[in-house]
């Protein structure tokens, strides 16, 4: 048995070097294709770090099936697809090699020049090096277009995020391919011109170099400066901790000197950190739980060197052109659990953030400030971050929602954005029809994005902002040009709404949760049209159900309701929507989307079993079927926006979000139906 994707038959991948994290990759890569009987081999030339290995993975699965993440049968297939050996015969045969051993130039080109004899020739040889250029490393081998970078993050088997390096004489379709299969198999793929350190790595640790330079300068201890890094960057925990829990003092005391010479001269291990490296101690950090006090005035002055440090990082990446200042920003959120620099530079103020940058570099001779930043605060325009991506297939134009993070939830910059997207594809010429989809498998749209309605303050501000969240929906049902939605996960609150906006609507198979309007559950109602176009898709009938109740359905049940055309499978999604969008265009296939005229509705819905939901919610629903569907679909999308406004009037709404908000989507609020 193997697994297949885009041309690329795995029966046998191979991780070399089980050190620090090859057996998280090893781990990441039996937890995907054990299911698919792919064997995975961890070759290392020393016994007691194979035993270790091994150690680790069989640790961390068994934690797994503890926490309920595995089943004990899941669990052991993986734990038995993994063979941990010092014969590098039995990496023979391997499709695919991630070489995750020491960060030495001249141990990675002996480990590919005999990984080149063992493997087939149409083979991927990837290295997870964290800094080298693929040029530099495969320099040697007969067949460089089959080779390049691929960077994963600490912890390898839990962190999403991976770059993707291709050296200049990399085949291009397989680049594509790898960023497609690393998406198919749960990764976030960034892909990244070949440069030392990447674009990720010379923040990380630049970071390090600003936070060690702030103790040595004696702004304050490494206890305090590594407890302020969360106010001042939204680091999950600081530098120095980050060194603690990777084991990454050797690499980044290598790194930083590297990059003096690579990058720019401001980059250097300082003393603090050669004394931590020739002691091998770990760095003072606070324990979990304690508060560490720092006087004002200190802080402030710690924490403004570090967003002027963080600032200038991110714009000298962007100065360089490796990376789309998109991904930039999405990449550092995920990899480094910390605070997306542009949108925190326009929170701020570019101006300011400009400010903090000159400041940073006026002390600190060697460190650029970044053109980029200079040309952004004299635009006096705040940055401009893209969520949703856009290729043309033909003549066929496929947009993506890309908010990994949270599942693709949408917020009121996507909104707009998707708006500003499809207005120019009705405009372009060369174009004929649009498909849009998500990013990743798990979901098309997970809902509207929880802080956002947080932030909700009136009545009259809800009904604007729902009015304007509704915009896109309405530009693609204006549109002359047919949209075809094609749900790679399930569609919920605002996925399903926009979804219901398309000609029409395919699923991948197999979903048992495709679809829901899970609102009441949270206190509210659908506010992007889900009480309008939901009953005038299925009927009234099972509308109210799934309106009122909030459970969702299946892909098989959507498909009998008539929601769904057809059911595809995962590989082929794309594929079927863009020849679907073809069909529409020409006329070859009519639209199902339903007629926006007003609908024949009861006076009064049948009595329905709502548990412990809201029953103030619930009569505010009712009314919006009820009187909304009999009114043309405009009006009745305003009138939905005007009784969502009246859902901020009611206790329930704030018993329901701030029950999300601190326990979570299963969490039953306790509503007082007032």
């Amino acid at each position: 048995m193997a697994f297949s994707f885009r041309g690329l038959s795995l029966e046998k991948v191979a991780v070399v070097g089980s050190g620090q994290i090859g057996p998280d990759i090893a781990l990441y890569f039996a937890k995907v294709f054990s299911p698919y009987q792919v064997q995975v081999v961890v070759v290392d030339v020393a016994e007691e770090a194979l035993k270790k290995g091994r150690a680790k993975l069989e640790k961390k699965i068994q934690k797994g099936v503890e926490t309920g993440a595995f089943a004990k049968d899941f669990a052991n297939a993986m734990i038995e697809s993994v063979l941990f050996t010092s014969d590098y015969e039995k990496v023979r045969g391997a499709g695919l090699v991630i070489e995750a051993a020491s960060e030495n130039l001249d141990i990675k080109r002996k480990i590919f020049s005999r990984l080149e004899e063992l493997c087939p020739p149409q083979a991927v040889l990837a290295s997870n090096s964290s800094h080298l250029q693929p040029e530099v490393i495969f320099e040697q081998l007969k067949n460089p277009g089959r080779t390049l970078v691929i960077h994963y993050f600490f912890p390898a088997e839990r962190n999403p995020m991976i770059e993707i390096v291709p050296g200049a004489r990399t085949d291009a379709q397989l680049v594509d391919t790898l960023m497609e299969l690393y998406e198919h198999i749960g990764k976030v793929p960034i892909r990244v011109g070949s440069r030392y350190g990447y674009a990720i790595d010379p923040i990380f640790e630049g970071l390090f170099l600003a936070s060690a330079l702030c103790v040595e300068e004696g702004l304050g201890t490494v206890k305090e400066v590594d407890s302020l890094a969360r106010e001042a960057v939204g680091l999950a925990v600081g530098s120095f901790t980050a060194m603690n829990l990777t084991g990454g003092n050797p690499l980044t005391n290598h790194g930083l000197e590297m990059e003096g010479k690579h990058l720019n001269r401001w980059y250097r291990s300082p003393k603090l950190m050669q004394d931590a490296v020739a002691s091998g101690k770990p760095w003072e950090v606070a324990a979990r739980g304690e508060k560490v006090e720092v006087p004002r005035e200190r802080a402030d002055k710690i924490i403004a060197a570090l967003r002027g440090a963080y600032f200038g990082l991110v714009g000298q990446i962007i100065d360089s052109g490796i990376v789309d200042p998109s991904d930039l920003e999405m990449g550092l959120e995920i990899a480094l659990d910390i605070r997306p620099p542009l949108k925190m530079m326009n929170e701020l103020g570019v101006a300011e953030a400009l400010k903090l940058v000159e400041q940073y570099a006026a002390g600190h001779p060697g460190f650029p400030v970044p053109e980029c930043l200079r040309r952004q605060a004299a635009s006096k325009k705040p940055w401009s971050i893209n969520y949703v991506q856009r290729k043309n297939i033909g003549r066929v134009a496929l947009l993506r929602i890309r908010r990994p993070k949270v599942l693709n939830a949408l917020n009121q910059e996507v909104f707009d954005e998707l708006a500003g997207h499809f207005q120019q594809i009705e405009k372009d010429p060369s174009v004929e029809a649009a498909v849009i989809t998500g990013f990743g498998t798990k979901a098309f749209v997970s809902g509207a994005d929880i802080n956002f309605l947080a932030n909700l303050k009136t009545p009259q501000e809800a009904f604007h902002e729902t009015q304007r969240s509704k915009k896109a929906g309405v530009v693609i049902e204006g549109m002359k040009k047919p949209v075809v939605c094609a749900l790679n996960g399930f569609a919920l609150g605002g996925g399903l709404e926009l979804a219901m906006c398309c000609s029409e609507i395919l699923v991948i198979g197999g979903l048992d949760m495709a679809a829901g309007q899970p609102e009441v559950n949270l206190g509210i109602i659908p506010g992007a049209g889900g009480t309008q176009r939901l009953p005038r898709w299925i009927g009234v009938e099972q509308a109210a159900r799934m309106l009122r109740t909030g459970k969702p359905i299946s892909g098989r049940q959507g498909l009998e309701l008539g929601l769904f055309s057809e059911e595809v499978e995962r590989e082929r999604l794309i594929e079927r929507a863009v020849e679907v969008a073809r069909e529409l265009a020409t006329g070859k296939r009519k639209s199902r989307r339903p007629s926006p005229a007003p609908l024949k509705t009861p006076d009064r819905l049948s009595d329905l079993d709502i548990g412990h939901l809201s029953r103030a919610i619930d009569a505010i629903v009712c009314r919006a079927i009820i009187e909304g569907c009999r009114l043309p679909l405009a009006e009745g999308l305003e009138l939905e926006s005007r009784l969502f406004g009246e859902c901020l009037k009611t206790e329930d709404m704030r018993i329901g979000i701030e029950n999300f908000l601190k326990n979570g989507p299963r969490a039953k609020a306790s509503f007082v139906h007032r």
